[in-house]
């Protein structure tokens, strides 16, 4: 069977981030994603104009469905939209982590916009706490990493975009230690959804049964690769190539 990642995420109309580069990049590593939609957005590749929560039992409903039907090898979240969405996401993971306890849960933990956009109602970071101590590896940005603090999942993945210079460094930390860190040349655009597409790419990697350290690798090289081969749909902000075309 095909790897599964139940994904719980925003629809982006502009196609750049949220479910639609979830679906994009799990499914160019051989997995399928199992797309929940946790907000509705009025946004484009630079700015997000409005973001309309789904209802918190719709989300529910949406989950449940796939959870009854289909094997669940790994779970990607990004926004939750709301905090009512959040409580019932983790009710959700503890249903599902009380039959598998080893499913791995990648949480993108996305507080706003590249642009400082708001991605849901109410304080985001309450709506995160609910969250975080059922993720097994977060990926925050810097800013983001500074804003949550104390961080209480055995995981992380800090990524060094938002750092100077012309090397990015990202750091995988494991309680608190780091494990290992990876440079990577900084790429001369911006780009709309990398953060979506990393997490993904480790979820996909998970789902088929990585360790850890095997699947920050792989995932890291796929977006980047991604990012170097981003284009255009509009002024600003490119949207990276996830889907690799090889001739």
């Amino acid at each position: 069977m095909v790897p599964t990642v139940l994904v719980f995420a925003g629809l982006d109309p502009g196609g750049g981030a949220g479910l639609a580069a979830d679906i994009a990049a799990i499914g160019a590593l051989g997995g399928h994603a199992l797309p929940v939609a946790t907000a509705l957005t009025v946004q484009d590749n630079n700015r997000v104009h409005e973001v309309q929560p789904v209802d918190a039992g719709l989300v529910a409903r949406q989950a449940d469905a796939l959870i009854d039907t289909c094997s669940i090898d790994a779970v990607k979240i990004g926004i939750p939209g709301s905090r009512e969405n959040a409580v019932a996401i983790a009710r959700l993971l503890r249903q599902l982590r009380a039959a598998d306890p080893r499913l791995p849960v990648v949480l993108d933990p996305v507080l706003a916009s590249g642009h400082g956009d708001p991605l849901g109602k109410g304080n985001a970071l309450a709506a995160l706490a609910e969250l975080l101590p059922l993720a097994t590896i977060l990926t925050p940005n810097l800013p983001e990493l500074h804003a949550i603090g104390e961080i209480p999942c055995e995981h992380v993945l800090v990524t060094g975009g938002h750092g100077e210079g012309d090397i990015i460094v990202n750091r995988w930390l494991r309680a608190g230690l780091e494990q290992r860190s990876w440079r990577l040349p900084r790429l001369p655009h911006d780009y709309h959804g990398s953060g979506c597409t990393l997490a993904a790419a480790i979820a996909a990697r998970l789902a088929h049964g990585d360790g850890m350290g095997d699947a920050l690798e792989h995932a890291q090289d796929y977006c980047h690769q991604t990012l170097a081969h981003a284009f255009w749909v509009a002024p600003g902000q490119r949207i990276p190539r996830r889907i690799l075309h090889t001739h």
